[in-house]
């Protein structure tokens, strides 16, 4: 949220605005009055726990930001937010590692929701290595690599993308949609370095026509002689109550067609 409204009221009334909701929607998706919840807006009545996360459910807010709203109002947080590493999340850590080793040879990275890598597969490994080389040596204190900064980057995996429009199109369109779900200025940020680099398609412009042979969006790779086309998905998890794990996503890449099976299955061969 940047505009950071630090009253209760303030922040309720901009969640409201930017979900494009009514005082009258909003009331009657909380289960309370229209009056009720003007008065909650302009301060005039101080807000229950139990009201601020019926409106904190009814706005879909984030944990993180209910969280923030919980703190405006005077309470103290709902919900914890831990180091990945910290032992009681190693069973969702060995979730995790099930699901990278699962996708193998195929690549696969763990990021937060500002794409900042987490972990990564053999497969992914190979995948980056194959493009960009070698990775240099980690720097202490350094921050992780952005995955969504190298896709877009002009100096890191956009050079050996063909359909790198398209493609930078509709991963801007998901960050844009990002930013609008958690109204976090670290989003808003995010979204604006990346509509920073040279040649960006503008948000609003439209969609290619509905004439694409493919159900989905294939990223075509190509270095030297060689190509390969991918396609990706995003796993969450389901019912996160840690602020840290509703934020991880597993970036799947799958082969598109036979050849960049077998040429993915040919680097994990090699090892």
């Amino acid at each position: 949220m940047d505009r950071e409204a630090n009253s209760f009221g303030d922040r309720l009334r901009w969640w409201r605005d930017r979900r494009g909701l009514s005082q009258l929607a909003l009331a009657g998706a909380a289960e309370t009055t229209q009056r009720h919840l003007s008065f909650l807006e302009s301060g005039r009545t101080a807000p229950s726990r139990t009201m601020v996360l019926r409106l904190a459910g009814a706005l879909d807010l984030p944990l993180r930001q209910q969280n923030a709203l919980l703190l405006a109002a005077g309470f103290a947080p709902a919900w914890r937010e831990r180091d990945l590493a910290a032992p009681e999340l190693a069973q969702v850590n060995r979730a995790l590692q099930f699901i990278l080793d699962q996708q193998e040879p195929y690549p696969a990275f763990v990021v937060d929701r500002r794409w900042h890598l987490l972990r990564a597969n053999a497969g992914a490994r190979r995948f980056v290595e194959f493009l960009l080389g070698p990775a240099p040596p980690p720097v202490p204190g350094a921050p992780p690599p952005n995955l969504a900064e190298a896709l877009l980057a002009p100096n890191a995996l956009r050079p050996f993308i063909v359909n790198w429009e398209d493609t930078a199109r509709f991963f801007l369109r998901g960050v844009q949609a990002d930013a609008a779900a958690d109204g976090t200025a670290e989003t808003a940020a995010l979204l604006a370095r990346l509509l920073a680099y040279p040649g960006l398609p503008a948000l609003y412009e439209a969609l290619p026509p509905g004439d694409a042979k493919a159900p989905v969006l294939a990223i075509d790779f190509r270095k030297g002689e060689s190509s390969f086309r991918l396609f990706t998905t995003i796993a969450t998890l389901g019912t996160p109550l840690d602020v840290t794990l509703q934020e991880i996503r597993v970036e799947c890449f799958f082969p598109a067609d036979e050849a960049s099976a077998a040429l993915l299955r040919a680097w994990a061969a090699r090892g």
